[in-house]
């Protein structure tokens, strides 16, 4: 998890400094007395915006929808005790079965092959909970309104 929002940190610095650094240099270049430097309100907002892209102004909707909020936040939940269902019925007893048997070729790869389908329901359970559900809850928070998570 750690590593993830690091990736994400570095992402989002590096795009604000590969959109504001140009704005700067040709201010500076021109001599023009007003340098273009970003507040610190548009950066923070840009921290916490469900974006990678930096811009100094997004679309805001004018109201944030609390049940919306408060529905994606259950179903992030959801997944989760979905997840838990899943590993607790499909892969620990098939990792417990393993455990108690002798170490065998065979033995290893039914047990792989028996793992896919619920490593694969895993992999959808985090796209859904993490990338339409997070995502669009923390986008309705902050009224952003470009909601194009998929492009």
């Amino acid at each position: 998890i750690l590593l993830v929002l690091q990736v994400r940190l570095v992402m989002k610095v590096y795009s604000f400094v590969r959109e504001n650094v140009p704005r700067v240099l040709s201010s500076v270049k021109d001599k023009s007395s007003t340098v273009p430097i970003p507040k610190i309100s548009q950066y923070l907002y840009f921290l916490f915006a469900p974006t990678l892209i930096y811009r100094d102004n997004y679309p805001r909707n004018p109201t944030i929808r609390w049940g919306y909020v408060a529905t994606k936040f259950a179903q992030v939940l959801g997944s989760l005790f979905y997840a838990y269902y899943i590993f607790v019925r499909l892969c620990i007893p098939q990792f417990r079965n393993s455990s108690q048997e002798t170490f065998n070729l065979r033995g290893l790869v039914l047990c792989i092959f028996n793992s896919i389908l619920p490593g694969v329901l895993i992999l959808f359970l985090v796209f859904f909970a993490f990338l339409h559900c997070w995502l669009n809850a923390f986008a309705e928070m902050l009224r952003f309104a470009d909601r194009m998570f998929y492009k």
